[in-house]
């Protein structure tokens, strides 16, 4: 969940394993954790590129977890987990799915690209499309459309609020101020004897 499998294979380190890759732009060679650290830092937001089933293994909420954490705000696969899609968006990171007959492979991408991704509107509905422009250090694009895999209408609700824990938090505090206006509102009627 956390890139941390020392067999792991990272395509924009060819021919390496492990949770290493590169920093964009400055090509330096770190561990994924770092690297990550740096660009949350920087105020980067991440993509992830993957192929089928991603999150196949671990459906535990922890693999959701842990790319949040580091600042993924998007993985865009070919297909998911059952399980592991719906723990992405309660944590707050938007699945998108290449449509079919499509993937990083046909489209050229390499994961060096800066990710632009339009239709994340207030008028969100289940299983929307939104377009996806992948921008080159040569200048070149490729746009394409991906679907939404916010499913529902409470995907879409929890994705507004960034997962999850946060729209439970934002409920919170929300009846916590309801409840503190009623009491002052109780508090100031006139008292009758």
């Amino acid at each position: 969940g956390g890139f941390a499998n020392i067999r792991i294979k990272n395509l924009l380190l060819e021919g390496t394993e492990g949770p290493v890759t590169v920093h964009f732009p400055s090509g330096e060679r770190a561990s994924i954790y770092d690297t990550a650290m740096r660009y949350v830092q920087d105020n980067v937001p991440l993509v992830i590129l993957a192929g089928k089933d991603y999150g196949s293994g671990s459906s535990r909420d922890w693999a959701a977890k842990a790319p949040m954490l580091l600042g993924v705000k998007a993985v865009i696969a070919q297909s998911y987990e059952r399980i592991h899609r719906s723990n992405l968006v309660g944590m707050g990171v938007l699945p998108l799915q290449f449509l079919p007959g499509v993937d990083a492979e046909t489209l050229g991408l390499t994961g060096k690209e800066v990710f632009d991704i339009e239709g994340l509107t207030r008028d969100l509905a289940p299983r929307k499309k939104a377009m996806v422009t992948a921008r080159r250090d040569d200048g070149t694009q490729v746009r394409f459309e991906a679907l939404m895999r916010l499913d529902s209408a409470m995907d879409i609700e929890y994705y507004r609020h960034g997962g999850i824990l946060t729209m439970v938090l934002r409920g919170m505090i929300e009846r916590a101020k309801a409840g503190v206006a009623s009491k002052r509102a109780v508090s100031k009627g006139p008292v009758r004897k």
